[in-house]
């Protein structure tokens, strides 16, 4: 910024966006010329965002294999971050400390994957011995289902001269084993195992350090406290989020699991996981579990009823856990306006499959809070209400007046 004149009074003094201009020019003139300076920088900066917003998603798509392990990476430290304050408070140095939330972690996860994989590969290995069992627990819906389309077949006939063409059902593909798509991607998932890892225990070892010299390192005061009202809100959000629906999905699958153990369901405790997996993909999740439910029900009981019972369970379960639990322990801080986490869904399922539709409310949490200290941009104002629009219909309006 250039010096100002000392001879001239401080209201007098040329402001920022008029610097440039030539004296000469009348003031209304140089306000002119200084707007459409400001309002041509903006635009520009509007279609930069514009164009960045639209080639991201193909970006982290096409490049899923490094920004995926690194997004989850990332998301996982912030929620471990309160445990890792929790024991430097208590002296233990830095790298220690992130060295014992990553152990914790990763066992908790084991021991989880492992009650849910195992079980899981030996059950649906089972699949095609049961695939008879089925079919008889399925035979009143074939019939059903058989009847409904004769119907329709000679409803049409009478309709149409030229008979109806049956459609065949296109045949299906066994499913690949567990163990073989893990052995077919497992140099690619070790690799990105090992990255994600590595990325945990080096934001949690230097987080500290980090926070302190993004705070420090703003020009002023204001700046400071704002950036660590920021770094604590979203760490404060994530955590909160993710430990208290992890709790809700455990008693979740726990309750599952019982009234599974109580019916005589095979391997309730996999089911209960699966559920409590599958519970982190609002709304979707609660389906596909119940639709594997059905599944295992039919390949297990004899009886249809009996084996509805299991997919009815889950239903009801997560319909009171939805409805009635999760918005009374959560409370209003945490609560997402449900269609944005519909296109988060939508979004990060798109970009990353499952993987994303797991991370999609944790991204909408911290995209959240950032957009909400950082202020919201204002592009409906922008262009209707102080932007070309506007101002070309007043300009019109006072050509009119003056051709009066």
């Amino acid at each position: 910024m250039a010096d100002r004149d000392p001879s001239l009074p401080v209201s007098d003094a040329a402001p920022d966006s008029l610097i440039g201009v030539p004296a000469g020019i009348a003031t209304e003139d140089a306000m002119r010329i200084a707007l459409r300076r400001d309002r041509l920088l903006a635009a520009l900066t509007l279609t930069a965002g514009v164009g960045l917003a639209l080639g991201l998603p193909f970006a982290l798509k096409a490049g899923a294999e490094f920004f995926l392990p690194l997004t989850a990476a990332l998301v996982i430290a912030v929620a471990l971050v309160p445990a890792l304050e929790w024991l430097e408070r208590r002296r233990v140095p830095s790298p220690l400390a992130a060295l014992i939330c990553l152990f914790l972690f990763l066992f908790i996860a084991n021991v989880v994957l492992a009650a849910i994989v195992v079980p899981a590969t030996d059950f649906f290995r089972l699949l095609p011995t049961r695939l008879e069992r089925i079919q008889t627990n399925l035979q009143p819906l074939f019939e059903l289902y058989s009847n409904l389309e004769q119907y329709a077949n000679r409803t049409l006939r009478r309709i149409a001269d030229t008979p109806v063409r049956q459609a065949r059902p296109d045949a299906v593909a066994p499913p690949s084993s567990l163990l073989g798509f893990l052995a077919s991607s497992a140099p690619h998932a070790i690799v990105q195992f090992f990255f994600a890892i590595l990325v945990v225990f080096f934001f949690l070892s230097g987080w500290t350090g980090m926070r302190k010299r993004t705070i420090t390192n703003r020009a002023s005061f204001n700046g400071a406290m704002a950036t660590a009202r920021v770094i604590q809100d979203v760490v404060d959000d994530v955590s909160a989020y993710l430990g208290t629906i992890t709790v809700i999905n455990v008693a979740l699958g726990l309750v599952v699991a019982g009234i599974l153990w109580a019916i005589g369901m095979p391997y309730p405790l996999m089911w209960g996981g699966i559920v409590a997996l599958l519970n982190y993909i609002p709304y979707f999740g609660p389906v596909i579990a119940a639709l594997l439910l059905a599944i295992g029900g039919l390949m297990t009981f004899t009886d249809i009823w009996m084996a509805m019972i299991p997919p009815a369970t889950v239903m009801v379960c997560h319909l009171i856990e939805a409805n009635a639990i999760t918005p009374f322990i959560v409370g209003h801080r945490l609560t997402i306006n449900p269609i944005l986490i519909l296109v988060s869904l939508s979004f990060w399922g798109w970009v990353w499959g499952t993987p994303g539709a797991l991370l999609a409310v944790p991204l909408l949490i911290i995209l959240q809070t950032v957009l909400g200290a950082a202020g919201k941009p204002d592009i409906a104002g922008f262009l209707f209400e102080h932007g070309t629009l506007v101002q070309q219909r007043r300009e019109r309006r006072a050509g009119d007046e003056n051709g009066r």
